[in-house]
């Protein structure tokens, strides 16, 4: 193989396929990222058997031919190249490549690419384009409410599906809990969705498919089948496995009967949780109170190794004597997702779940809040 590629190409799609590379691999051949040559591109693929990323860059290919080379570091040696930088990559079907750049050159190890694994996507029962604005916006909205327990694996994603609604026509739902929060967000379902059983997308796909529609206008492919979701982000393809699992019936734990209603305004309301949670102790859940009267909030942590702290916030609540308490991090994790200038807070009781919405009809996510006791 010998190619001719232009350094700053080269470097952006590197940067989209070596971030699926694990540091630590079993096998040597999930360190490299896989070069195939032919025509005026040469195709660079990587994976770590649950995603695959594949992208194509333009090249002047003088022999087509394969190969495979560490990721991370031909990563890091066309980073530091010079911007605008001419890069040749030559092997002569042995086990090294060598990389000439000016005055650089490199020998890196290879590895035969006939070894290297392909995930093999399969067939796709739906496929439908949404806007790289809308998927992104319902992976923000929901990603930070993903479990981390292992055990409990089908909370390890989004859950994606599509929802009937009379009222508002077809919608296209992400929904994420690690059993104390839950976040939901909807978009109206695209053309190709309706119909889509449930998938759950695991955390490092939303991950990586969050950074390449970073800066991205235009729509995003999404083909989807029973064990496989594949997103095709401009030059980009990643193909990933889904988490095999039922997810949990997030309706039945959404509060239907909360009719204790607080408007409160969301900045001034984040920066009170956050100033008293400074002493607020993880040992105990970084635990705030929240009590009404009078149409103030006061917000109070106790720790009994630092002391105390409260701050009171104007709130619009008629239900006077009203406590509940919560996970201070979790609370701000929720506000910050607020749109709108207000929170609405729709309570029942200090032990039963709260939600959490923008205030205003079009409000389009929405998040349960499990209560702490304090």
């Amino acid at each position: 193989m010998k190619v001719t590629l232009e350094r700053n190409h080269l470097l952006k799609s590197l940067s989209h396929v070596h971030r699926v590379v694990e540091r630590r691999n079993t096998y040597p051949i999930l360190a490299n990222v896989l070069f195939k040559a032919s025509d005026d591109r040469v195709e660079l693929r990587a994976t770590d058997l649950d995603i695959e990323v594949t992208e194509s860059v333009p090249a002047m290919v003088s022999t087509p031919g394969a190969t495979t080379v560490p990721a991370h570091t031909l990563y890091e040696i066309i980073r530091k190249l010079s911007d605008g930088a001419e890069v040749r990559l030559e092997t002569d079907g042995g086990e090294n490549m060598v990389l000439t750049s000016g005055r650089s050159r490199f020998n890196l190890a290879c590895l035969s690419p006939d070894s290297f694994p392909d995930l093999k996507s399969g067939a796709f029962a739906h496929e439908f384009d949404i806007g790289a604005a809308s998927l992104r916006e319902l992976i923000e909205r929901t990603q930070f409410a993903i479990s981390n327990e292992e055990t409990r694996y089908y909370l390890n994603g989004i859950y994606f599906h599509a929802v009937e609604n009379s009222a508002s026509g077809n919608l296209f739902r992400a929904v994420a809990t690690d059993g104390h929060r839950m976040a939901r967000a909807e978009i109206a379902a695209p053309e190709g969705a309706g119909g889509m059983n449930g998938i759950i997308v695991p955390k490092k796909t939303v991950g990586e498919v969050q950074k390449l529609l970073d800066g991205v206008d235009g729509d995003v492919h999404v083909e989807v089948s029973d064990t496989k979701i594949r997103f095709t982000v401009g030059t980009v393809v990643l193909l990933s496995k889904l988490i095999e699992g039922t997810f949990p019936d997030y309706d039945r734990v959404t509060p239907k009967n909360n009719d204790k209603q607080m408007l409160v305004d969301k900045q001034g309301f984040a920066i009170a949780v956050d100033r008293v949670s400074t002493i607020a102790s993880d040992r105990g859940g970084k635990a705030v109170k929240l009590s009404a009267r009078n149409g103030l909030l006061e917000l109070s942590v106790t720790n009994p190794d630092h002391g105390t702290a409260s701050e009171e916030v104007a709130v619009d609540f008629d239900t006077d004597g009203f406590e509940i308490g919560f996970n201070a991090r979790y609370l701000l994790d929720i506000i910050t997702q607020i749109r709108s200038d207000n929170a609405v807070f729709l309570f029942n009781d200090a032990n039963s779940p709260t939600l959490v919405r923008e205030e205003g009809s079009e409000a389009s996510a929405l998040y349960v809040l499990m209560p702490m006791r304090v």
